[in-house]
């Protein structure tokens, strides 16, 4: 997979983000892809996930998988 520019993408932070600024942003409207970085550090590395790698993680959290 290769790496998008992401110098134009529009962040948007998760609707489960409080006020403990401890959350991620992601970008939409990707093809095939879904950018990630953390909201603290903009400026700071971003993952790019596939779209079939970021709905199993999805999946994985509302199961529960990651609970402890």
């Amino acid at each position: 997979m290769s790496v998008p520019d992401l110098s134009g993408v529009n962040w948007r932070k998760s609707s489960f983000s409080g006020e403990t600024g401890a959350c991620i942003e992601v970008a939409d409207g990707l093809p095939c892809v879904l950018p990630v970085r953390d909201s603290k550090d903009p400026a700071g590395p971003s993952l790019v996930f596939s779209a079939d790698a970021w709905s199993a993680f999805v999946a994985g959290v509302r199961a529960g998988e990651f609970d402890f």
